[in-house]
């Protein structure tokens, strides 16, 4: 007892030594930290590396004036006195990382004193970290024996014996495995459990203590289990990590990137991700876990410098040899979280996933397809892999699973015909599986892709207006103008919902609630197929709002070919016809003598000696992917430029923009003089105009 007494009394005067002054501070278990208060100051860039010796900060950047210690509309609130602690300001040296609170050691200083122990005397520092670090058994055994979250806090009163992060560690393995129900009542009884708080106030003493990789565990693990990101406990283990950041190894860095993508962004989130960055700068071409470097380039965030991005890049580029089939899956999600297109990454990697798509989760495939579509890369081979791979193993998936398929397949433009050939069959074998929110899916899939399929269409349609038509007093307003602006799309009106969504109530609810102007833009397509599809309709007139213009293409060197080819005076350019339609160009030839006539002769010519020819130059995103086939607004407007008597001229303006001069008019003199034109035409004529 003597040599105990002295002992602590030579460890009091050096701490004493140590810490000249002390300063008084409020501190609450695991308050809110006010997000005004936070650590604000620290320099990722000047003190990421700096080996200086520094102090624990006493500042109450991380404390709130209440006392609650949570406020959540899950949880209830519990309150706490107001405590007041001494916080000294200590040397660097007097801090040990491997100490636990609840080692057997004492402490034990630099000045090269003899280390004294309980129980024995050891100079080897391997003995002492295997002493107070805790076993692989030790950790099984605590995830094995609780079956709850709270069983796990009763074994933390019992016998408090190893570092409170492996107590956070426990509860968020056991609660992975949980339903969300029961996990939501398991949170509950956590947070009201009388051993939490201190087993919070534990974790944020030991913080500056503890191995780094267990503190960026401690974490992960608050995080996952939801405590609310403006606690105390949560600001404090943040400012630590960001104090400790220089201790961090590879594992280190998978854990924090992990913790810190699941997070909100806020002022010491951000600094951390800064330092983050530093870190992978520097660390990079040491990291070897394949797993680890995509959780990085996964966190580092689309903020990034595009410098690090390329680098990430150069780095996988490298390890692809060594990429698995679940790495190759996981590059897609990885990039777009980078908002970085990588085409070689992206190339390798669908290249691997189309030889090893066959048992992959629908999941993992949906997942790859949205990454694809926000990284703007198309890949007709891949998707067409996809699609071919779930029409072959069409019965194993529930219909809600292909349908949002198809509505990824639709957000990308791609038109799977096999798959939805094998879709529509199985809606007219099965009409009871539709739901009302199903309809309206379908259609706007179907129409939206312009999916004709001649064997099944006109039954596939009947039976969709059937079931709509069922809940027409069910339905809203918005979803059944959705559901028939998608059957006009498809040249297809059933008089029930029609007359449903006529109505003058109806109507009017759309042009004064909701998305007002999207609901008018799809009445103005309604509006236009009443009138050029079915004119002997007698529908009810609506007046519809202003809607705004578009901007107008310049269409320079199509019109340079055509000044050239026919001359100024034979063309009109911008025309806006009825109905709300515009052409690039318009022409007119003469039937008998299959000449173009000249804009002044328009006037006195009559319609039945002469073809209205309407030239449109369009984009890619007219077509679906990779195709010819258009879309479902641009095949109504070619379906309704037909009715109103035009001959349609077609031209991609990414190839006119390819050819030379020369080769642009040839090309339109070809299209325009066509036999396909003016069928009546001498055939004897275009052919003397073609040399």
């Amino acid at each position: 007892m003597h040599n105990k007494a002295g002992f602590f009394l030579w460890n009091l005067q050096q701490l004493s030594i140590a810490v000249p002054m002390s300063r008084t501070m409020k501190l609450y278990p695991l308050r809110f930290c006010r997000p005004a208060t936070v650590y604000l100051s620290w320099n990722p860039k000047s003190h990421l590396f700096n080996n200086s010796n520094y102090s624990i900060q006493t500042s109450n950047r991380h404390l709130f004036r209440t006392a609650s210690l949570f406020k959540s509309n899950s949880y209830t609130t519990q309150t706490k006195p107001i405590s007041t602690v001494t916080a000294f300001e200590v040397d660097k040296h007097l801090c040990l990382r491997k100490l636990s609170l609840y080692s057997k050691q004492a402490l034990i200083s630099d000045d090269g004193v003899k280390k004294r122990s309980v129980h024995h005397e050891t100079s080897n520092e391997d003995d002492f970290t295997k002493e107070t670090k805790p076993t692989d058994t030790d950790n099984r055994k605590l995830f094995q024996e609780c079956n709850s979250l709270s069983d796990v806090l009763d074994i933390f009163v019992e016998d408090p014996t190893l570092p409170s992060s492996k107590y956070f560690s426990a509860m968020w393995r056991i609660a992975k495995r949980m339903s969300d129900d029961q996990i939501r009542t398991e949170k509950q009884l956590m947070f009201n459990h009388p051993a939490f708080c201190q087993l919070c106030e534990q974790v944020m003493q030991e913080a500056m203590v503890i191995y780094f990789n267990q503190l960026v565990s401690s974490l992960y693990a608050v995080v996952k289990l939801g405590i609310p990101q403006h606690t105390l406990l949560v600001q404090t283990l943040l400012r630590v990590v960001q104090e400790r950041i220089n201790e961090c190894d590879g594992k280190g860095l998978a854990i924090l990137s992990a913790t810190l993508e699941a997070m909100e962004p806020c002022k010491n989130v951000d600094a951390l991700q800064a330092g983050l960055r530093i870190l992978v700068d520097q660390q990079l071409w040491n990291i070897e876990e394949i797993f680890t470097l995509q959780t990085l380039m996964r966190c580092i965030g689309k903020d990034a410098p595009t410098s690090l991005k390329r680098k990430l890049e150069m780095k996988a580029l490298r390890e692809l040899d060594r990429f698995s089939v679940l790495n190759s899956q996981r590059m897609f999600e990885v990039l777009a979280a980078m908002n970085y297109r990588s085409i070689p990454l992206l190339n390798e990697c669908s290249k691997k996933v189309i030889g090893t798509i066959h048992g992959c989760p629908l999941k993992v495939l949906i997942n790859i397809m949205q990454s694809c579509r926000d990284l703007r890369y198309y890949n007709s081979d891949l998707f067409r892999a996809i699609a071919d791979y779930i029409t072959v193993t069409f019965d194993v998936w529930k219909l809600k699973q292909v349908i949002f398929l198809l509505i990824v397949f639709e957000n990308l433009g791609f038109r799977p015909v096999h798959l939805l050939d094998t879709f529509m069959k199985k809606i007219i074998d099965e009409p009871d599986i539709l739901s009302m929110k199903n309809i309206t899916c379908i259609l706007h899939i179907c129409s939206s892709l312009n999916h004709v399929n001649s064997c099944h269409t006109q039954e596939f349609l009947k039976v969709l207006t059937s079931a709509l038509t069922g809940y027409l007093f069910h339905i809203s307003s918005e979803n059944l103008l959705n559901a028939v602006c998608s059957l006009c799309l498809m040249n297809h009106f059933p008089l029930a919902p029609m007359n449903q969504l006529l109505k003058q109530d109806v109507i009017q609810e759309l042009l004064t609630s909701g998305d007002t102007e999207r609901n008018a833009n799809k009445l103005d397509i309604l509006d236009r197929c009443l009138k050029l599809d079915i004119p002997h309709y007698k529908a009810v007139e609506f007046v519809l709002p202003q809607l705004p213009s578009t901007p107008l293409p310049s269409n320079k060197k199509a019109e340079q070919v055509l000044s050239i080819l026919l001359g100024d005076g034979y063309f009109l350019k911008h025309m806006w016809l009825p109905h709300n339609y515009q052409v690039d160009f318009e022409i007119r030839m003469d039937t008998n003598t299959n000449r173009v006539l000249p804009v002044s002769d328009l006037d006195v010519a009559t319609s039945a000696d002469t073809q209205r020819v309407a030239i449109l130059c369009i984009p890619r995103s007219v077509y679906c992917l990779n195709s010819t086939h258009p879309k479902g607004f641009f095949a109504m407007k070619l379906r309704h430029l037909k009715l109103m008597g035009f001959h349609v001229i077609l031209v991609n303006n990414w190839e006119l923009e390819k050819l030379e001069m020369d080769d642009a008019i040839t090309f339109l003199k070809n299209e325009i003089y066509s036999p396909r034109a003016l069928p009546a035409a001498d055939n004897e004529f275009n052919k003397h105009m073609l040399k």
